[in-house]
């Protein structure tokens, strides 16, 4: 019978933190609401309210213990949030990056513009689709561009800690495609020289770009004219001269990506079925919304799968101390929660009673650990590990309201594990046992 009991108890207990992960904050609200007119409203309630008030008072005494319990779990939602918080200004950082009405334009079946090649021709035939916009000389909105990836020396490391940065040519309707890249230092590059504008992450992360210096790509010294910034992924980059770095990394005239300004975002199905149905392209179309939130999706769902791992982790060890924490408290208490149950309060009174002490304990850590969190971490600035053939990423983290709640709700599911079943032992200790004992 006891087995059948403590198996039901444990099947609740999943269905019920299932269910609280998936309750958007109104619905909690809902929640709070109900529970809060059953205790002022029904005779269990006001009893459950009784039990608790005497409960809290005696905190004070067990401010040691009690620390435990918040101390563990602000350790948890802090970790949490603040690994959440890097994969969110990840996704933000790149997300930004794109518009409706500019559309990239990438070899057929290239999942990336590193892994794509367009030839001359290709761009030619591009440029002329319908739904491209022009400016007020009627040239097309359109910028051929090609991406590689440089060694350069980091920031603080030694003579042969190397990164890895991208570096993109463009043409000279680059920045009318990107009107928030604003250059903020020197002067932009001049067309047919070598010379290179750098963002501002990547300006960050990588040694002796500062305008006036020289850095050497491939085989030739550039030098360094301009900073710009852009508050999107464009920061971690290095621009240039599209015809000189094709020269310089032996391209020719291909490029690996072309981008386009269309006359307005509804024009992308005309601009994309004139180039699918062109038998001299076999290329695939997309909005640079599109094609930069698509480029977070991978890295940002490993770095949450790193936080809910490391969050799990953390919060098993958590459980564990509110556990001790609250069967010790129970034990203290055994002779006051007798004598309750012997002049007539019933078993959910004083179940409730001593889960609202955990979860108010659960709720103090969580707000505890999501302050510290915001305070430390937001706005923090971190890059990516570069790949072999991509530049690190400039990112900030970017501790939002909904990573806040979500380290709550943590917070408020350890509070209730660990309160359970002291809450459980504490309504079934026999009122004659709890007397004789104390």
């Amino acid at each position: 019978m006891k087995f059948l009991f403590n198996l039901l108890v444990l099947v609740i207990l999943v269905v019920t933190l299932f269910v609280w992960v998936q309750l958007p904050w109104i619905a909690v609200l809902v929640l709070v609401a109900l529970f809060a007119a059953w205790m002022g409203l029904t005779r269990r309630g006001r009893q459950a309210a009784s039990v608790t008030g005497v409960g809290v008072s005696t905190l004070k005494q067990r401010l040691g213990s009690s620390s435990v319990v918040v101390i563990g779990i602000a350790g948890v939602v802090g970790v949490l949030v603040a690994l959440l918080a890097m994969g969110e200004g990840y996704a933000e950082t790149l997300q930004k990056t794109g518009s409706a009405d500019t559309a990239i334009v990438l070899r057929g079946g290239s999942a990336a513009e590193v892994s794509s090649v367009l030839s001359n021709d290709s761009i030619v035939v591009i440029e002329q689709a319908p739904g491209v916009a022009r400016d007020k000389q009627n040239k097309p909105i359109v910028s051929g561009e090609i991406v590689v990836a440089a060694n350069l020396p980091v920031k603080g490391g030694g003579p042969d800690d190397d990164g890895s940065v991208q570096v993109r040519g463009v043409g000279e309707q680059a920045w009318a495609l990107r009107p928030n890249a604003k250059i903020v230092a020197g002067r932009s590059f001049r067309p047919g020289m070598r010379e290179l504008v750098v963002g501002q992450g990547a300006q960050r992360q990588f040694a002796g770009l500062q305008p006036g210096h020289e850095v050497k790509l491939g085989t030739q010294t550039w030098d360094v004219v301009g900073v710009f910034a852009s508050g999107d992924a464009y920061d971690s980059e290095i621009w240039g001269d599209a015809n000189v770095i094709a020269d310089t990394y032996r391209r020719g005239s291909s490029r690996t990506s072309v981008f386009a300004k269309l006359t307005d975002a509804k024009a992308l199905d005309t601009f994309k079925a004139s180039l699918a149905s062109d038998p001299r392209l076999q290329v695939d179309v997309d909005t640079t919304l599109n094609y930069f939130s698509k480029q977070s999706e991978g890295m940002s769902k490993v770095m949450r799968i790193m936080g809910i791992t490391v969050g799990s982790i953390m919060a098993i060890g958590a459980i564990f101390g509110a556990l001790n924490t609250m069967f010790a408290a129970v034990a203290t208490r055994a002779r006051e929660i007798a004598t309750l149950r012997a002049i007539g309060f019933r078993g959910v009174p004083v179940v409730v009673a001593v889960m609202l002490e955990t979860m108010m304990l659960a709720l103090l850590g969580g707000l505890l650990g999501g302050l510290l969190a915001w305070l430390i971490f937001n706005g923090w600035t971190a890059s990516t590990l570069a790949a072999g053939t991509t530049g690190q990423l400039a990112f900030t983290f970017k501790v939002t309201p909904g990573l806040l709640w979500e380290g709550l709700k943590w917070a408020l599911a350890i509070g209730f594990v660990g309160g359970l079943f002291p809450a459980l032992r504490a309504a079934r200790l026999p009122v004659t046992t709890a007397l004789r004992e104390l």
